[in-house]
Formats: C-alpha cells, structure tokens, sequence
C-alpha cells in the first residue's frame, strides 16, 4: 500500500505547515533537546525526522520501503541535515538501549497479527535507554467507531482512490480493499490496520516494559471520545 500511487493522492495532504506543527507537538511531547539519540520508527519520507534533526536531535529513521527512505534522503539533504536513515523491519530492531526517544507517527503501528505488533513493542522498550520515552499517533478506535465511513474516495488530477472498509469487532481491525485508478490503469490490493482504546495500548506497553503510559488526543489535548487521534507517551 506504500508506494508511489500511496504518495500520488496522500503527499499533497502533508503540508510544510503540517508537518512543523506535529514536528513542535512531537518535541514538547518527548521533552525533546538538541543532542538526543532520537528513532522514528517508519519514518516514512523524512517528514518529521528531518525536522527533529534541524533542532539538533541525533535522528535515525527506520523504514521498509525503499521508495520512500531515497525521498527522506534528498529531503534531508535539500534542508542540510544528517540522517542515518536504514532499511529495515521494526518487527528486528538492530539497536539495544540506544535511543533516548522513539517516535512512531501517523497511524505507523497495527499493521501486523497481535503477536508481531506486541512484538514491535518489546523491540522499541529493547531499544530504549532506560528512562527513554515512545510516542505513539494513532487513530482513536472510539471516534473512529461512531464515525466510521464504509466508503472514502480520494480524487486528484483525474485519478481516483477507493477505500471499501470493514470493520471486524472480534480483531479490533478495520479491514480494507483498496481499488486506485490511475493513468488507464486499475490496481487492487488489501490491507488492515489495528484500532486500540487508550485503556488496551496501555495495556500492551506495560506488558511490553514500559513503566507507565499517558494519553492525549488530537494537539496534545485531553484524550475524549470526540478526538480522532490517540496520542499515548510511555516511558521505559
């Protein structure tokens, strides 16, 4: 699902503006300072790591697409920043007791059966310092259900991207079959992602290592059922 065809109908959403604001958000979040070993864990283009690493932050970025770690690379260089960005499976994190602070945005977790989500968890304590801090940018399972839209179509330049989803309470996914039609083309594919209450990712993380968990919902406000983003920072 992460390809060009992925950046074609999505990138123009991610605005400069956007992303500085998260990039602030993440940093009060974390209580971040120039000089930290930071990991954005699927980091995706680079959007908010080479941010984070024009603060001053130590960044590495991990991710699975090849696709997307050359588009962070150029960006960081095109902004004059370091980047050690790396290929890899947040699944077999390389690194024990590096990071002082792990970031994974933008709906980058619950991709994944229970067990090798759970096992993403332990990978990120794993590679935490001890004290270090994991933030998470979730969809909020609790708007998400009241809210819940069985058909999303994304248009742009005469192109069009159809999401048919289904929601399965007895795995907490929301299953999707995606159909993009795109220069005479038609491509279908599927895919889903887990949705977690506060109370459950808690849950996980403690079970995972961390110490204890905060919640927040969209912007770092208190976490309700009217916020269509979980924000949850657990220390290690």
């Amino acid at each position: 699902m992460f390809d060009r065809d992925y950046l074609h109908f999505y990138a123009p959403r991610l605005t400069d503006r956007r992303s500085d604001a998260e990039a602030q958000l993440i940093w009060e979040l974390l209580g971040l300072e120039p000089g930290m070993e930071t990991l954005d864990l699927a980091c995706g283009q680079g959007r908010i790591a080479n941010r984070l690493a024009a603060r001053g932050c130590r960044v590495t970025g991990l991710d699975t697409v090849p696709l997307f770690l050359e588009d962070a690379r150029r960006d960081a260089v095109a902004r004059d920043v370091a980047v050690d960005y790396v290929e890899g499976d947040m699944r077999m994190l390389p690194w024990v007791e590096r990071f002082d602070r792990v970031i994974s945005w933008s709906t980058s977790f619950g991709y994944f059966d229970d067990t090798a989500n759970r096992q993403v968890l332990t990978q990120a304590a794993r590679a935490l310092k001890t004290g270090g801090l994991i933030v998470f940018d979730l969809n909020n399972r609790d708007w998400l259900v009241r809210e819940f839209q069985p058909t999303i179509v994304v248009e742009r330049d005469g192109d069009m991207l159809i999401d048919r989803n289904r929601l399965e309470p007895l795995t907490g996914r929301v299953v999707t079959e995606r159909i993009v039609v795109r220069e005479g083309r038609i491509r279908r594919l599927s895919f889903f992602v887990r949705l977690f209450t506060f109370t459950e990712l808690r849950d996980w993380l403690l079970a995972a290592g961390f110490t204890d968990v905060d919640g927040y919902g969209n912007d770092g406000a208190p976490l309700s059922s009217a916020c269509s983003r979980l924000l949850a920072v657990a220390r290690r």
